[in-house]
């Protein structure tokens, strides 16, 4: 099953963002969190709740991935070399549920875990059901022939709201996308801004 502990919106209201560009996002009606106390919560951030905030953010964006599994990710980052804020969104961005999603072979990043989970996308032919699964530079990516016509993949295809970003080569007449290359972060079209150096401050602690 897909873990999905909070609803993508109730995320775009508690960060204050609409974290994703999605035109449905409440936060395009009103900023301010969920519940009756949502207004009241307003208040200077310390540097610690910037940071804790940063990092919420990146996690709540790539489908609420779980602090361990994220915690993780951190550390690979940290072991590799150059800069580990820009190695984390590296990272992040070789998850197949990204790549799903960047592809737009479906509508939301939640929506590619679930995909993904019941089996609908091959990775160099063979079908892989792991969302966390990491894609390697030259790797295509591809939706099963006979989830092709699936309604939801028919319209995230023609979602106008976001393009492809340009380190994935994506065919869409076949269903396909290859992985390019490492995406530095300028090239991951954040609807927001992400700030990786901060979730390098907080874990540095």
């Amino acid at each position: 099953m897909t873990k999905r502990s909070e609803a993508k919106y109730k995320i775009d209201r508690r960060m204050g963002q609409n974290i994703w560009g999605r035109p449905k996002s409440p936060v395009n009606r009103r900023e301010y969190g969920p519940g009756q106390h949502g207004q009241r919560r307003k208040g200077k951030l310390s540097d610690f709740g910037v940071q804790l905030r940063a990092k919420q953010k990146l996690k709540g964006y790539y489908a609420n991935i779980s602090e361990r599994q994220f915690h993780g990710i951190y550390v690979e980052a940290g072991r590799m070399k150059g800069d580990t804020g820009e190695n984390l969104i590296g990272l992040l961005e070789r998850r197949l549920d990204t790549v799903v999603y960047r592809a737009k072979f479906v509508a939301t990043m939640f929506a590619a875990r679930q995909f993904i989970n019941h089996g609908h996308v091959k990775v160099n032919g063979r079908r892989v059901n792991i969302s966390s699964f990491k894609v390697k530079v030259g790797d295509v990516v591809e939706v099963k022939e006979s989830s092709k016509q699936l309604i939801p993949v028919l319209e995230a295809v023609q979602l106008a709201e976001r393009d492809v970003p340009d380190f994935l080569e994506v065919d869409h007449s076949k269903m396909t996308a290859k992985f390019a290359r490492i995406p530095a972060l300028s090239d991951v079209p954040f609807a927001v801004q992400m700030e990786p150096h901060l979730i390098v401050e907080f874990y540095s602690r």
